[in-house]
């Protein structure tokens, strides 16, 4: 090898060429050799394009290395040869490794170098090369933050990157190097929010924290506005006649008012943020389930944060280490949000095994959610815990018991007469906590207890902890006047033993000698004085400097004489009662799920949460300008292309959409994704805003939307008829879109149903086709051609009794049938048809009653051959399901042809529960698992009764059979047809008359059990509505009224 002799040769001996000479002096080789000649060689040939060079370049500067010398210099041109060769590799993952290696090495020196390699690598074409450059950012900007205006320009480029793996990572580094540049958030926002779904769980947490704080300080507060509407609702009813009848000045006063008074709209990039981050909450990672939950608590309305509650309970079944965190946030939720938490009460009673922090953070809960409805079953929990072994646990639940008696003045003497039992417990630490909690609720009501003080005092011979001493002697010190016989001889007692007492209990015993004096100087002044001089020798100070102020306030003396007249205002000065709070209670300044709020601390690196502006700021910034050419080559692909494509795979676009439980996410998925991810493709902002506007009014509208979208699904699995199919599908594409951005063609819509339903009456064509074209309208009386023989279509179709329904509200002469309601559901996806290798199957609550079983839910099942060979032997396997639970099946569909539909009717009965369904779908040759879950207004049938009868009713389901709800009705959900719509449409009750114009009565009785549910609303024309649920099932009324407040409030 070339390099053989630089390892060989003496120090003294010859060099070759280019070699430094080393003299045979050690110093000499330091001093006279030429060390900048010679790293100007080095680095040279370390740039030149000749690889021979470079390896000889390299091989000399080991040998250095090896002798000791420092090549320190030739560091980032080594580096530069190095790493460069690997950025430039074809491999990604070996790009990505260089990368990574390369940006780890903190020398400042190779700075430059690593810049060029981010840039480089920021725009690589493999998404992970480019994920590991969003990485590098941070490194670089914790070595030199100098370079953080270049770094932004990365940031910004990579921010426009629309692949899942590197949006997590770019975020992560916006919030390291630039969170306050919050501009260049504005153009990606609705781009994160559609991503977030796919997103790896590590960078949902980071973009989720992200944009809590980017919703804070771009959107209005939804629960500031819902609290003034609230609080001003009749002062706003009744000002208009007030300023009428006043002046001038009292209009401007009013024109003041007036934004205050406007109804709050949320803005639709808001809704699409709290949408999209909904389904989240079903994630398996309890960091982004935590995340989730305190986006919602930060940032949506009162009436939709109750969702996280469930999915906060269900991380409470997880490692003790998720526990402690989960209940740290919980503890400060309950505060504010107490009613969310109340349906899970029993999920917070604290087991023998949990560790001792997590039996103190439950206790905090169910403190927290005590109210005067609970409390009797929260104290009789309480009273099992005293009985724990664990003395920390139960000197926590003494002090529960305490919060709670000074919250519910109803039970506060049954507290206190519990604690003054624990008195005489054998344990003293129980005893000694029982004193100092009593102390505490004695000071609210004094008078009336002067028993128990007595009990206290006579307790002084026995208790030994120095908290509870100094407690009682505290007691009878400050309503010595209530105990006037036993104060001095407590005294006595404790003068006898002041040298061997604990400093915090002779500073009480200094307390109380003073304050008897003051009252009883009679036969305590010599007491007084003793106990003074005791304590004026004293080994600590405190004890020594109280006692010389005791004795120079309270004893007359020529100098202090002024001072010692007002002695008693001093001591006996009257004292306000403690309040017992949660500790918990100012934490929520601290955004939830931090380990600032965990700390109760603020943390290094921690970002305050913004408070909400008073004006939104512009939406326009978030909308993105498309060339105008891109929108018409999409418009021609979608009426040209894609409905072909999708014709079989509807659901294929939404994994996000079916995982949210709101009835309206399929329809509103469709419109909110063409105006949210194509915002910028609108000609203008204000068609966009319109939109927005028209598509929370046609919330209002869910099951006619549901059979829209249903009618749009059965047209594209039709293939016999792909002409027509497809002209229709574009009419009902209009259609669709004009009725969700215009209100008023709802009742165009109920006039043209009954015409198409009138066209299908008559028996209107020999051949085949013609019923091809029936089944294209999808009506709920008509079912396609099946193995399965289904129930013979009605004389009126349910879409039309829904319109009949709500043009006549009170109309008995209508047969009961007519009146059930459309399916508020829709067509759901049961099997996909990529899953189900062609087979795509989607299901439909009926509504109709189930011929096998009155007692079980009708389920449409409907089955498409999307493959090109025919499948056979369609049944559901044996299913495994849990008890009370069961399934009627189908029977056996022999044959589905290549691209044939078919529907067969199964029942099951879900015993009055929301229980999953779980069971196989067999062919052949496959097994699918698939899963039925209903919506609890599906569990029940309608009732159909007089006014009275539902009065008498309700009279017997009273008390904790009636469930009540405050709610305030949007203007686009104040007409008798909106509200008796969304009400059916959301469960399956029957309308009872009523002779008040701004109530709605509506009954049912659960399938399996019978038992009977009513339902009341009271549309007051101001102020908030109320909602009543009457029913023995207290489960499925909680469910009923919160499933009716969120239709009613969209």
């Amino acid at each position: 090898m070339s390099a053989a002799p630089a390892y060989s040769e003496d120090k003294g001996g010859s060099a070759g060429p280019g070699e430094p000479e080393y003299g045979h002096d050690p110093a000499s080789g330091g001093i006279f050799s030429s060390d900048y000649k010679r790293h100007d060689d080095l680095k040279e040939m370390l740039d030149t394009n000749k690889d021979s060079l470079k390896l000889e370049a390299m091989k000399r500067i080991v040998a250095m290395i090896a002798r000791g010398k420092n090549a320190s210099d030739l560091f980032p041109a080594v580096v530069k040869n190095v790493a460069c060769k690997n950025i430039e590799d074809p491999n990604q993952l070996i790009r990505a490794s260089a990368l990574r290696v390369l940006s780890s090495i903190r020398v400042p020196i190779i700075v430059p170098i690593m810049m060029l390699a981010i840039k480089e690598a920021a725009s690589d074409m493999s998404p992970y090369v480019r994920k590991t450059a969003a990485h590098a950012i941070p490194k670089l900007y914790s070595l030199d933050s100098d370079q953080k205006d270049q770094l932004i320009e990365v940031i910004e480029k990579l921010l426009a990157d629309k692949t899942t793996l590197v949006a997590g990572s770019v975020v992560m580094a916006f919030e390291e190097v630039c969170p306050e540049r919050i501009d260049l958030i504005h153009k990606n926002y609705r781009k994160l929010c559609n991503l977030l779904i796919d997103v790896e769980e590590w960078g949902q947490v980071v973009i989720i924290s992200m944009l809590t704080r980017y919703a804070r300080t771009q959107f209005l507060s939804p629960t500031q506005n819902e609290s003034l509407l609230e609080e001003n609702a009749e002062k706003a009813f009744y000002g208009s006649e007030e300023d009428e009848a006043k002046g001038a000045g009292s209009e401007e006063t009013a024109a003041a008012a007036a934004p205050a008074r406007k109804p709050y709209v949320m803005d639709p990039d808001h809704r699409l943020l709290l949408r999209n981050t909904k389904p989240l909450l079903q994630s398996r990672s309890a960091a982004v389930v935590m995340a989730v939950a305190q986006l919602y608590f930060h940032l949506a309305p009162k009436a939709e944060v109750g969702v996280i509650a469930k999915a906060l309970v269900r991380l409470l079944r997880s490692h003790s280490e998720v526990q402690y965190v989960v209940l740290q946030n919980v503890a400060t939720m309950s505060i504010k949000r107490r009613g969310m938490f109340e349906p899970y009460l029993k999920s917070f009673y604290i087991r023998s095994t949990d560790p001792t922090q997590i039996k103190i953070l439950k206790l905090e809960v169910l403190t927290n959610l005590a109210n005067e409805t609970n409390i009797p079953t929260v104290l009789r929990e309480f009273q099992t815990y005293i009985r724990s072994m664990d003395k920390d646990f139960v000197a926590a639940t003494i002090q529960a018991i305490g919060r709670c008696a000074t919250n519910i003045g109803r039970v506060r003497d049954t507290c206190l007469n519990g604690l003054v039992q624990l008195l005489s417990n054998r344990d003293e630490l129980v005893v000694a906590e029982s004193v100092v909690v009593i102390k505490k609720l004695l000071q609210m009501q004094p008078a009336q207890h002067g028993e128990i003080i007595k009990h206290l005092a006579k307790l002084t011979d026995n208790i030994q902890v120095p908290m509870a001493r100094a407690s009682i002697l505290w007691l009878i010190g400050e309503y010595c006047e209530h105990v006037p016989r036993i104060a001095p001889d407590v005294l006595r007692k404790m003068a006898k033993s002041f040298t061997a007492e604990e400093d915090i209990v002779k500073l009480q015993v200094i307390n109380l000698a003073a304050k008897l004096y003051l009252t009883n100087s009679k036969q305590t002044k010599l007491l007084t004085q003793y106990v003074l001089s005791l304590a004026k020798y004293d080994q600590n100070y405190d004890i020594r400097d109280r006692a010389r102020f005791t004795r120079q306030l309270i004893v007359p003396s020529e100098q202090g004489g002024a001072l010692s007249r007002h002695a008693k205002k001093l001591f006996l000065a009257p004292k306000p009662a403690p309040v017992l709070e949660s500790s918990f209670k100012d934490r929520d300044h601290f955004q939830l799920g931090s380990l600032s709020h965990l700390l109760n601390a603020k943390a290094t690196g921690y970002q305050e949460l913004p408070d909400w502006p008073e004006e939104a700021p512009d939406p326009s910034v978030r909308n993105v300008e498309v060339p105008e050419w891109t929108k018409c080559s999409n418009r021609e692909k979608r009426k040209e292309k894609e409905k072909p494509f999708y014709s079989d795979s509807e659901g294929e676009s939404g994994p996000t959409e079916s995982a949210d439980s709101d009835p309206e996410s399929e329809s509103e998925s469709d419109s909110k994704s063409s105006s949210e991810s194509g915002s910028g493709e609108s000609s203008s902002e204000s068609d966009n805003e319109d939109q927005d506007e028209d598509e929370e009014k046609g919330r209002g509208s869910e099951s006619e939307q549901s059979e829209e979208d249903g009618k749009r699904k059965t047209k594209k699995k039709v293939p016999e008829r792909k002409g027509e199919a497809s002209s229709s599908d574009e009419g009902s594409d209009s259609s669709s879109s004009s009725s969700e951005s215009e209100m008023t063609l709802e009742s165009e819509e109920e006039q043209l149903e009954p015409a198409s339903w009138s066209r299908k009456t008559p028996p209107s064509s020999k051949s085949a086709p013609a019923t091809k074209e029936i089944s294209l309208l999808d009506l709920e009386d008509f079912t396609p051609p099946s193995v399965q023989p289904v129930s013979p279509p009605a004389i009126v179709s349910t879409s039309l009794a829904a319109d009949l329904e709500g043009l006549t509200l009170t109309d008995s002469t209508l047969v009961p049938s007519l009146l059930s309601p459309v399916s508020g559901v829709g067509r759901q996806e049961l099997l996909h048809r990529v899953a189900g290798e062609g087979l795509a199957v989607d299901y439909t609550f009926s509504r109709q009653p189930f011929s096998g079983d009155p007692h079980m839910v009708s389920v449409h099942i409907h089955f498409s051959n999307s493959s090109d060979t025919p499948i056979k032997g369609l049944h559901v396997g044996t299913p495994k399901l849990p008890a009370g639970i069961s399934i009627q099946e189908f029977p056996e569909i022999e044959s589905l042809a290549p691209g044939e539909s078919a529907t067969a009717v199964m029942g099951i009965n879900f015993c009055d529960s929301t229980q999953a369904a779980n069971f196989q779908l067999c062919t052949q040759t496959r097994q699918f698992y698939v899963s039925i879950q209903p919506p609890v207004g599906e569990l029940m049938a309608p009732v159909f009764m007089s006014e009275n009868e539902f009065k008498k009713e309700q009279g017997k389901l009273m008390g904790m059979n009636e469930i009540t709800e405050k709610l305030m009705l949007p203007d686009t959900c104040r007409s008798d047809h909106i509200v008796v719509q969304k009400v059916t449409a959301t469960a399956n009750l029957g309308r009872v008359p009523c002779g008040t114009s701004d109530e709605y009565r509506f009954a049912g009785r659960t399938l399996t059990g019978g038992s009977l549910v009513l339902l009341t609303l009271d549309a007051r024309p101001a102020g908030a509505a109320q909602l009543t649920v009457n029913s023995e099932k207290m489960v499925i009324g909680t469910m009923l009224v919160k499933d009716v407040i969120q239709a009613l409030t969209q």
